[in-house]
């Protein structure tokens, strides 16, 4: 009972004719249950696999070209996913007996094209047959060849309203593909809230015809391409008339028009293919006779449908975007898994990229930036454009310069210019060019970027700021090392830049070592200034130690140039080269009122262009930084030799004085704990930081490794390190200022010391004298005038001046060993250690009278 229901409602779905018609209902569901009880009844075969093959080979029979086959294993595996039939095998078999069974001679229903009646269980015997069979799963009539299509149409002719002739609708499709409106069909556009453009299709009404649902969503899917080319044909239109148009979308436009270009010619074959169409609207002409419909239309479209959308997207892109900009959004789009997309996207790179790279061949070949619409991804500073460098040559002026017979020729000239320019070498280096990292295209990358900037401002700088006269050598090696440079091409336009950047800084390395003798320069710095130099700077410091102590405001700088002329004739840096001692010069510092020739002085020397690009004005300053600290050093190293040999020599010749021995040990004890610490720290300056860094530096140009970003960076690192290291600067934020004014406390305590000990040794010279007077008066012998008072009370007054400086000297050492211990900077710390040997200042601190400590 539930089974008769079950093959009603299933009539019902099938054939809406028999919901009416309880007759026709009744001998379908029959002709049903007769099938089931011949068929599935005595051959069930629960086997799904060997079904599946039955059902296969009977769809190959009717089907050889195996396209029903197909379909029928898409449908299996989707029938097998759903959960609703619980008898899937039982319906297949159903459906495969249906199928299976003879079909009769006579004619079957119009509407049941796909059912096979037997002449038993034929409805409407009085009603017109048409014999229907099925082939390559299309019914067509044997009789008069008509079309499921054709049936369609007439059924509603008869219903109503035929449907436009498709024909109609062809001739405004191609109008459409060209962005005009048709007869039938027209394009509109109105203000969606009055701010955005909204475009839209419509369709004129026919009283005669009707244009069917899904006619008008395949016009709808035609007449995107057609509004695509619209907006890609107005934005190439657009920018004809712009006259600052960039080379990049120019190149952009070009393309784009070529492929419009194209796409006419497209449009033109379609029309002829159209033309060729059958004129004969009726629907009873044979589809195999038609040319060019809507859905072969659509299917030939299908490719200009995805480049017309590429265009547009491009376009749209190329609206907001610039330059390198522009090309890095369009090589976004080659990051696709469609075939189709990535090769249109890389041929429309191929086209756009040509400027980019052209302007790139300039640049690393050449130095040169031709870039009039601020496309490239390197960027000059207008200000700059212009500034370049005076030949070292043209230099007028010299210091200290050596004449033929071995005199110095001529006085220091405050007005040489050893700079050719004012802005200084680095300024122009760093600041001339600019890298833009937003117009870099992705596919150079940031790495071959920065080598490819690096590579042209290295040329341009050896051209216009060395004036080197070797350029077109370099030039024509550099066009040597030339590969390809376009998009198709990425290995080799990566290997180009490789070559091109080891050609542009080895030579800007030879440039700067052996035509301006960087290294030479570097290696006076650290001789002059850094005190490198040991008999120099002794000579020099003998020599100006009378005038140093004299007030800064009676100090002359031609005194000065002339104290250092005479320290170079006696020491053997009269043997360095004269474009060396021409730019060492003796200057004074700003000073204020109180200070001494100490204070202020200090050596300059002299860098022009263009090696002030890598010891630039900054670099100087640390330099004179450090001459100050070592300078200030030498000076304290030389005032306690000199009070330690007066401590242990005079004392013991001319001094016989017995209750002032134990005085006269403490002070030499605090000498030489005083000497050790400064020496020591001469020492780790001289040898644990100058020479260590020196080598590392010599190490590296020597190697002639990167670019001269390279070398300045090289330089820095070797500066900063020996300010970090000699001045003891910590990560810690003030704590660096806080252990260097220890330091120069220290040396003002040396000083003070110094001072005191002198005024303590005339004072004992004093009392030798007056003692002296009195045993020659015991004797009876008259040798100075009478009445000295005995000034043992005053020794012991300055000798407690002498033992305050020496504790306060051995307190601050105490507090730079403890703050030097936890330095970050394991050198440092190491010289800590060497100051506090044998934790001498903490045995001190505890135990005060076994170390020496003044009483």
């Amino acid at each position: 009972m539930n089974l008769s229901r079950d093959l009603e409602f299933l009539v019902d779905s099938v054939v809406p004719q028999a919901r009416d018609n309880d007759g026709l209902r009744d001998e379908l569901a029959q002709h049903c249950q007769d099938i089931l009880r011949s068929h599935i009844g005595q051959n069930y075969d629960p086997d799904l696999g060997h079904l599946t093959t039955l059902v296969k080979k009977h769809l190959l029979q009717h089907s050889p070209s195996g396209s029903s086959s197909v379909k029928f294993t898409n449908l299996l595996s989707r029938l097998l996913d759903q959960s609703v039939l619980t008898r899937k095998h039982a319906a297949i078999l159903f459906l495969h007996s249906l199928a299976s069974s003879q079909p009769s001679q006579s004619s079957q229903l119009a509407f049941l094209p796909s059912l096979d009646i037997p002449p038993s269980r034929q409805p409407f015997s009085h009603a017109p047959r048409t014999p229907i069979e099925v082939s390559n799963g299309m019914a067509t009539a044997k009789g008069k060849g008509k079309s499921r299509a054709q049936i369609l149409s007439e059924y509603r002719a008869k219903m109503g309203r035929p449907p436009l002739p498709e024909q109609r609708l062809l001739r405004d499709a191609l109008y459409l593909l060209q962005g005009i409106s048709g007869k039938h069909v027209h394009f509109s556009s109105h203000k969606d809230n009055g701010t955005h453009l909204v475009n839209e299709l419509s369709f004129v009404t026919d009283p005669k015809y009707e244009i069917s649902e899904a006619t008008k969503a395949l016009i709808h899917r035609l007449s995107e391409v057609g509004y695509l080319y619209k907006r890609v044909q107005t934005y190439v239109k657009e920018r004809e008339n712009v006259a600052e148009m960039g080379m990049i979308e120019q190149s952009l436009c070009h393309h784009l028009q070529a492929r419009l270009t194209d796409y006419y010619r497209f449009i033109a074959v379609l029309e002829s293919q159209m033309s060729g169409t059958l004129a004969s609207e009726s629907p009873s002409a044979p589809e195999e006779e038609i040319g060019l419909t809507l859905r072969r239309l659509d299917v030939w479209i299908n490719d200009w449908r995805l480049r017309m959308r590429m265009m547009s997207v491009c376009v749209e892109s190329a609206r907001d975007s610039h330059g390198g900009a522009l090309v890095n959004i369009i090589h976004g789009y080659t990051e696709n898994g469609d075939p189709f997309v990535r090769k249109f996207t890389d041929q429309l790179l191929e086209d756009v990229s040509k400027p980019f790279f052209a302007t790139l061949h300039k640049w690393l070949f050449s130095g040169e930036l031709y870039d009039p619409y601020l496309e490239f991804f390197v960027a000059m500073d207008p200000s700059l454009a212009h500034m370049q460098y005076a030949h070292p040559s043209s230099l007028s002026g010299g210091i200290n310069q050596l004449s033929s017979d071995g005199g110095f020729a001529g006085p220091f000239n405050d007005s040489d210019d050893m700079s050719g320019d004012r802005e200084g070498g680095l300024k122009l280096w760093e600041a001339k060019y600019k890298f833009q990292k937003e117009m870099l295209p992705m596919f150079v990358g940031e790495t071959f970027g920065r080598k490819i900037f690096s590579t042209g401002k290295s040329l341009n700088f050896i051209r216009y700021s060395c004036h080197d006269s070797d350029w077109v050598a370099t030039r024509e090696k550099m066009n040597n090392t030339g590969g390809s440079l376009k998009y198709s091409d990425i290995a080799g336009l990566e290997r180009s830049i490789d070559a091109a950047y080891q050609v542009a800084s080895g030579r800007l390395f030879d440039v700067f070592l052996d035509k301006f003798k960087l290294l030479d320069h570097l290696r006076a710095l650290r001789q002059y200034l850094l005190l490198g130099h040991g008999d120099f700077a002794d000579q020099l410091m003998e020599a100006l130690a009378p005038s140093l102590r004299r007030p800064a405001n009676t100090l002359y700088r031609h005194n000065l140039t002339a104290t250092l002329e005479t320290a170079i004739r006696c020491s053997n840096a009269q043997h360095d080269p004269q474009d060396v001692l021409r730019r060492l010069d003796a200057r004074m510092l700003e000073y204020s009122h109180g200070e001494i020739g100490w204070d202020v002085f200090t050596l300059e020397y002299k860098i022009d262009a263009p090696l002030d690009t890598v010891v630039d004005p900054e670099s100087m300053v640390k330099y004179l930084q450090l001459f100050s600290h070592l300078w200030q050093m030498k000076r304290v190293e030389g005032i306690l030799s000199i009070g330690w040999m007066r401590a242990s020599k005079d004392v013991e010749s001319f001094l016989r004085i017995a209750d002032l021995e134990q005085e006269w040990h403490r002070i030499r004890l605090a000498s030489a704990e005083m000497l050790h610490f400064v020496r020591q720290m001469q020492a780790y300056s001289q040898l644990e930081v100058i020479e260590c860094l020196w080598k590392e530096l010599c190490e590296f140009l020597q190697k002639k490794e990167g670019d001269l970003d390279a070398m300045i960076d090289a330089h820095r690192s070797y500066l900063d390190r020996m300010v970090k290291k000699m001045l003891l600067v910590s990560p810690k934020a003030g704590k660096e200022y806080n252990v260097l004014n220890q330091v120069k406390e220290v040396f003002h305590d040396i000083l003070q010391f110094r001072d005191a000990m002198d005024t303590f040794y005339n004072h004992c010279l004093s009392e030798s004298a007056r003692r002296d007077r009195g045993l020659d008066g015991e004797r009876g012998v008259v040798t100075g005038l009478e009445g000295d008072s005995d000034k043992s009370q005053e020794l012991l007054k300055v000798y407690q001046k002498v033992k305050e400086y020496s504790s306060s000297f051995s307190d601050r050492v105490h507090s730079i060993v403890q703050s030097l211990q936890s330095h970050s900077d394991l050198d440092v710390r190491f010289m800590g250690t060497r100051l506090n040997f044998s934790d001498f200042y903490r045995s001190k601190r505890e135990h005060p009278t076994q170390r020496g400590t003044l009483h």
